[in-house]
């Protein structure tokens, strides 16, 4: 009987798991959207604290629209023959006043410009030696596409994700340009090898910057599974692909928001600051499935906190010390309320297995429980954004920037080979750079890279 009331509780705790597994979603944990399916759950609630203003545009917002402009490229007049009144005829000096309306339209396709480069050779007359001339840098072959027709290959390839195939019929239907894979694989590789300097400096601003997101996800290259890394901040954005997930920076300094992977507090010389968008969503199943009290606690602390801390950048001022200590306090009080919670359950079992020797390391524990060592153990860091008004309340940030990857691997799959993935990662990191720096991209692509180093704002 003792033997069978053991099982009874192993197979309830591992019943209790299973169920706990399927309660899970995008919602209330670090699932993927894509995971739930074609029934995706109602988002309800949202995690952000109420803001008390309106939906919509606020205040003070610039808005966008449409306006018509003072010097139209073409002008049709429209004129009555005749009078609405009497039916007499009516002629154009008959005109009082004009009503408009613009319509704002694409040209029609146009050939493409081909220019010309003819080296001349010069015969002196003076010792009868002929001097030829030089072709400008970059024209290198008898025919080949100019700059702005790489930077647009470049464009949506790179940025809007197209695939070779959809990217090369697009070019012919609405430039006549007639490209193949290779084409554009070339077109990569050139502009990759340009902004590689570009992509170095930024790594460097970034590892300097005094806080920084990171992150990391898997990506398929030559049939197997590499990483991606992200190094970012609101301006400035660095992608490297590694063979290794536990490949990280060097040479970082500052505060780094991260999301508790635990390899990222071997790095040296930094702070860390952990994302709470991650523990909202797991105090969230917590309260759904679990039931736990001290979690939907914990979960309105951390959203009036970070509230507090919101309204507080907005004026430009710090968190008073007072109010840090009522937060930090309430933190300690509630953790205390569920640790003690879990202290009073039963102890958990591993399930039977057939290897009947002793199991080493320490005793399982519930997922809650696990969460409450976390937040105690990294309380400093769960925290920080309110004693630091530097630090966000989330890794977002790092989160927008890696999403772009997995977008271009659902669109095209992986990578072939390890140098389009690196090519990718310099040009993505080009790309995103320009995007949060406020300039045009194709512009971006055009220009010097090395000129655009000079005008980089950090913040």
């Amino acid at each position: 009987m003792e033997a069978l009331a053991a099982e009874n509780t192993a197979l309830r705790s591992q019943i209790a798991e299973l169920e706990r597994r399927l309660g899970l979603n995008s919602t209330n944990s670090s699932k993927p959207p894509s995971s739930d399916g074609l029934k995706k759950p109602p988002r309800v609630q949202s995690l952000r604290e109420p803001s008390g203003k309106k939906p919509g545009g606020q205040k003070g917002h610039k808005g966008e629209t449409l306006r018509q402009t003072a010097d139209p490229q073409h002008i049709v007049d429209h004129r009555p023959e005749s009078c609405s009144g009497c039916g007499a005829a009516l002629g154009p000096d008959m005109s009082i006043g004009t009503t408009a309306r613009q319509v704002f339209d694409l040209p029609e396709p146009q050939p493409l410009i081909v220019t010309e480069h003819r080296a001349h050779q010069c015969r002196c007359v003076s010792c009868g030696a002929t001097t030829g001339a030089a072709f400008p840098e970059g024209v290198n072959a008898p025919v080949q596409y100019g700059t702005r027709i790489s930077a647009f290959v470049v464009y949506l390839q790179h940025y809007q994700l197209l695939p070779e195939d959809r990217l090369a019929e697009l070019m012919a239907d609405l430039f006549g340009v007639g490209l193949c894979a290779a084409s554009v694989a070339n077109m990569s590789r050139s502009c990759a090898s340009r902004l590689a300097d570009f992509a170095l400096e930024v790594r460097d601003l970034v590892a300097g910057a005094p806080v920084k997101h990171m992150d990391e996800t898997g990506v398929r290259i030559g049939a197997k599974t590499k990483w991606l890394h992200v190094m970012c901040t609101g301006m400035l954005t660095f992608y490297r692909i590694s063979p290794r997930r536990g490949s990280l920076f060097s040479e970082v300094t500052g505060i780094v928001v991260h999301d508790h992977w635990k390899p990222y507090y071997t790095m040296q010389g930094v702070k860390h600051a952990l994302c709470n968008a991650h523990h909202l969503r797991e105090l969230k199943a917590l309260v759904e499935i679990e039931k736990e009290d001290w979690a939907r606690q914990m979960q309105t602390l951390l959203r009036r906190a970070a509230h507090v801390a919101s309204l507080s950048r907005e004026r430009d001022t710090a968190v008073s010390p007072r109010l840090i200590e009522l937060f930090q306090r309430r933190y300690d009080a509630i953790l205390a309320v569920g640790l003690a919670f879990h202290n009073a359950q039963p102890a958990l079992t591993r399930p039977a297995t057939k290897d009947s020797r002793k199991k080493r390391g320490r005793k399982p524990r519930r997922t809650g429980h696990n969460l409450i060592a976390r937040l105690m153990e990294r309380k400093q860091d769960v925290l920080r954004f309110l004693i630091d008004p530097s630090v966000p309340f989330t890794n977002n940030q790092a989160e927008r920037d890696v999403r772009m990857m997995k977008l271009r691997q659902k669109i095209s799959g992986g990578f072939r080979s390890d140098q389009g993935a690196n090519d990718f990662a310099i040009i993505r990191s080009f790309i995103s750079t320009v995007k949060k720096q406020g300039w045009k991209i194709i512009a971006a692509l055009t220009g010097n890279p090395a000129a655009l180093i000079g005008t980089l704002r950090l913040s």
